[in-house]
């Protein structure tokens, strides 16, 4: 894969905190889920801090399930400094949130990250590996793929398919794929050309993005943990427990 240092990390970074959480449940009963404490500490705030230590100084979150608990719980960030994007009354699914949000990225690839990405680096930072990675003429995304087999949490089936270049195809129907998407990503805003109004999902421009190919992947350097369920939530903490010992 061709090396592009792009001067860094981006300074900005979208984090998606929109979703209904109800996989959740109970814990999202009450609460939403990027909220949910995961060692001691809620969802977001171990992704923002993550951002923070990288060097990211803008973060946009979106908000719609019981936004005004999200919104209190962040108004005094500084590291990362917030800009809430609002989808109360909306429906936009994770690339309608974005979209919605590009006014507020700027015009320079930026970060992405899910608000329940959670996962403990190897050697060299993953975000920092990220960055050194993309290269903005031939990537319109850049995801950070963990290994389906070896991480905590995840039962699935995979979503891709990595060439040696690092290329991506998403998996077929009926295939098992080794890698997993940990819901990190360096993104182009050409990505969203011509991208669809209201909701639709991310994967939809990953799909096309692979079709012309400018999906790229890198894999985790470290251990991911799938905090998708309550259930999970206690091996999330066991894994990080384990990882400080």
């Amino acid at each position: 894969m061709k090396k592009h240092v792009m001067g860094g990390t981006p300074r900005t970074a979208m984090v998606l905190a929109a979703g209904l959480g109800e996989r959740m449940r109970p814990l999202t009963d009450t609460l939403p889920k990027p909220l949910v404490q995961v060692a001691g500490k809620a969802l977001i705030d171990h992704v923002l801090d993550r951002l923070a230590g990288a060097g990211v100084q803008r973060a946009v979150v979106n908000m719609h399930y019981r936004a005004e608990q999200l919104e209190r719980h962040l108004k005094d960030r500084k590291r990362p400094s917030v800009v809430l994007s609002d989808e109360r009354g909306l429906l936009l699914g994770t690339g309608g949130g974005v979209a919605k949000a590009l006014p507020q990225l700027g015009d320079a690839p930026f970060l992405l990250m899910n608000s329940d990405s959670i996962w403990v680096d190897g050697v060299k930072p993953n975000l920092a590996r990220l960055a050194e990675t993309f290269d903005p003429a031939g990537m319109d995304a850049l995801l950070l793929l963990a290994t389906a087999a070896g991480s905590t949490g995840y039962s699935g089936r995979g979503d891709f398919l990595m060439a040696a270049d690092g290329r991506l195809r998403p998996r077929g129907e009926r295939e098992v794929a080794p890698f997993v998407y940990a819901g990190v990503a360096i993104l182009s805003p050409a990505l969203f050309k011509d991208a669809p109004p209201g909701e639709f999902s991310l994967t939809r421009l990953f799909d096309r993005a692979a079709a012309a190919g400018r999906l790229f992947g890198i894999r985790l350097d470290g251990l991911w943990m799938h905090v998708g369920t309550a259930e999970s939530v206690a091996a999330a903490e066991a894994a990080i427990k384990a990882s400080a010992g």
